[in-house]
């Protein structure tokens, strides 16, 4: 007579068999649908553009020669102020310059490399404050132009 354990497994992997025949035949129904193909389609092309939306919105310093300007100035006084041992105004700077900078991922790269410990922890905490204080000036800006209309 069987053991109880053999014909378990048994059932086990009939199961799993049937499951996976299941998954296996419905997903090649569903890949050989037109509509699914063109739901696929229409998403990637969705998804494709919103990408180029976006890369189309990252900062282009050939076009934007003042944002440029004002990044190449903002490092200057940072480092300016550093070398004279102000720690907190060259803090300030480099965070600006963070602020305008296209990659800013990168630009604290290059920080965290050049960067003494103290000084990079001290701008990794300013970071927040900026960031603050731009959304602050943005809204200050739109209300002003509001009131102009």
């Amino acid at each position: 007579m069987p053991c109880v354990r053999t014909v378990l497994c048994l059932l086990a992997a009939c199961g799993a068999v049937a499951f996976l025949g299941y998954c296996v035949y419905f997903d090649r129904k569903r890949r050989g649908d037109p509509a699914f193909r063109r739901r696929l389609r229409d998403k990637r092309r969705a998804q494709h553009q919103k990408a180029e939306g976006r890369g189309a919105q990252l900062w282009d310093p050939a076009k934007n020669e003042k944002l440029q300007e004002l990044f190449l100035q903002e490092v200057q006084m940072g480092e300016l102020w550093l070398s004279r041992g102000d720690h907190r105004l060259g803090v300030e700077h480099l965070g600006n310059a963070l602020l305008v900078c296209g990659q800013p991922e990168e630009l604290l790269k290059v920080f965290k490399h050049t960067l003494p410990p103290k000084v990079f922890e001290m701008l990794l905490h300013k970071i927040p404050l900026i960031c603050q204080q731009f959304e602050t000036d943005m809204n200050e800006q739109e209300y002003l132009e509001d009131d102009r209309d």
